[in-house]
């Protein structure tokens, strides 16, 4: 249940903080902002060498760090499920 609850909280902080950069690369040009949201790994190129913002570092880490953490934590849940399924 607490794993489920962090689960959640890392996936919500990864949104918010793809939205900033989302809304970000839609006030430079509407065909940034549509690669940002379309071309998967546009997205972290963009996050890395384009984004500027006050809390660059903060945002970007929120989003990269948050999303891996969160599917490592995802993958990690989904294997202890499928593991108790078996026995």
């Amino acid at each position: 249940m607490l794993l489920s609850l962090a689960l959640l909280f890392l996936k919500l902080l990864c949104v918010l903080c793809f939205c900033l950069v989302l809304a970000h690369a839609f006030g430079r040009s509407l065909g940034t902002g549509l690669m940002v949201l379309l071309i998967p790994f546009y997205n972290i190129y963009y996050a890395l060498c384009q984004f500027r913002h006050r809390f660059r570092s903060w945002v970007v880490a929120g989003f990269i760090g948050c999303g891996m953490a969160a599917i490592s934590l995802h993958l990690l849940l989904w294997a202890s499920q499928s593991t108790s399924k078996l026995n």
